[in-house]
């Protein structure tokens, strides 16, 4: 078979080889969250804008984003503007934007959780109150493209939980917003827009400033700046998840469109130079195909200098011995996406453990789950898919437990306080449970 052409560079592993493992560790492992000389800049940054509040953060947008900010009102976007960015984009996208908007409000509120308690025989209560979070902040990236998916993706779950008020931050390099973004705010009913990027928005939100409100959570996808922001802060508010570049991982059982797979590669590698697109295959001569197609389809693509460099930099093509040697792979990897493009895919959900989301069968291209599908597309990178979930509903949602004793129930439930009080030699504690303890 002839080889594809050299521009199309990427590394090529078989898991059965000496050495998989380490060169797989290698290509996957991610950490620029923790690069520290990013942490001691971000650190920097938070600490002005929470003693400086709207001064600092006039003075890094300004400063970072290119602009000529003279007072916080000009990094505010009113509620007319969102309106007038709704009606000034094709009535295609608007519908676009409000279809996949209802479908992930469809989706999520199947996610909503309710109270609920229970009464034993003794009259002792017991239970669980769900309340949603008051206030939370949402940061959508706003450098090399805009996303009015991401506002989507982070606002209408937090509107299903019942969230009183969302603040949005993205940013405006040299003034310059997508009003598509800003129309998808408005079809998501976001409260207020601010045009701040960074660490420094990151900050606002954490702490508050004059004239940004401090939120109870802030969510949403950023560059390692802002990734680094989130862990800074977190513990001061709470944060979804510190995110790395985007992932997709397929498996293939070589009966796909080669031209297919290769798209579906591309579809993240576009994202930015570290984001990684892997294949897994048994069929050597497949990858060899989906090489060339590859290669073939490259030049056709705008973004085709940072695909090229992303699959260079962390893309691969795995050749394994067999179905079951791609599973365990995939588990190792847990990748952020993950397509099952096989026959009944069904059959294999059970020995997938790790993956942030699963697309199923030959026609379902992870791109579908980045817009409209339903699902959330704020979903775990770099291994986090082994302890985490995507974004959802439950995000936006706490839960209080609820206890009630009856005169009897605290009575029975003391005595077995107390015998367990006295064990750790805490005997306020024992003797608490021991006043309620009828004789």
């Amino acid at each position: 078979m002839t080889a594809p052409p050299a521009f199309c560079q990427i590394t090529k592993l078989n898991a059965n080889d000496d050495g998989f493992l380490s060169a797989l560790s290698a290509l996957t492992s991610w950490d620029e969250a923790n690069n520290s000389s990013i942490e001691k800049i971000v650190a920097d940054i938070v600490s002005d804008v929470r003693i400086n509040g709207d001064k600092a953060l006039i003075a890094y947008t300004n400063r970072f984003d290119r602009r000529e900010c003279k007072g916080v009102n000009e990094l505010c976007v009113t509620p007319d503007e969102l309106q007038k960015a709704l009606v000034s984009i094709d009535i295609k996208t608007r519908l676009a934007l409000e279809q996949a908007a209802q479908r992930i409000k469809d989706y999520h509120a199947h996610q909503l959780q309710e109270s609920w308690q229970y009464q034993e025989q003794n009259g002792t209560m017991l239970g669980q109150q769900v309340t949603p979070l008051e206030r939370v902040g949402i940061y959508v990236p706003g450098g090399k493209a805009s996303y009015p998916s991401s506002v989507l993706m982070n606002a209408i779950p937090a509107r299903v939980a019942g969230v009183e008020e969302i603040i949005m931050m993205v940013p405006a390099p040299d003034g310059a917003l997508s009003p598509i973004v800003l129309a998808a705010a408005a079809i998501a009913s976001v409260d207020r827009v601010y045009t701040v990027g960074g660490a420094q928005a990151i900050a606002a939100l954490a702490y508050g400033t004059e004239t940004v409100s401090k939120v109870d959570k802030i969510v949403g996808p950023g560059n390692s700046y802002v990734a680094a922001a989130k862990r800074f802060v977190f513990g001061a508010v709470g944060i979804d998840m510190v995110a790395g570049p985007s992932e997709i991982l397929v498996i293939c059982d070589g009966k796909t469109d080669p031209d297919w797979i290769a798209m579906d590669l591309f579809s993240q590698a576009e994202h930015d130079e570290e984001a990684q697109s892997i294949l897994i295959a048994w069929d050597s001569d497949f990858i060899d195909v989906v090489h060339a197609s590859m290669s073939k389809l490259l030049p056709t693509m705008e973004r085709r200098d940072i695909i090229a460099k992303s699959l260079a930099n962390r893309g691969a093509l795995i050749q394994v011995a067999d179905a079951k040697q791609a599973v365990e792979i995939s588990n190792h990897i847990a990748p952020e996406h993950l397509e099952l493009s096989v026959e009944n895919p069904k059959s294999w959900l059970s020995d997938i453990r790790n993956a942030g989301a699963i697309f199923m069968g030959r026609y379902t291209a992870e791109a579908l789950g980045d817009y409209c599908a339903g699902p959330n597309h704020v979903l775990p990178t770099s291994v986090t898919s082994r302890f985490s979930s995507p974004l959802g509903v439950y995000d936006f949602q706490k839960r209080s437990s609820l206890i009630y004793c009856s005169k009897q129930g605290a009575s029975e439930l003391g005595k077995i306080a107390s015998t367990l009080a006295r064990g750790e030699s805490l005997s306020a504690h024992a003797r608490s449970a021991e006043y309620r303890i009828k004789d």
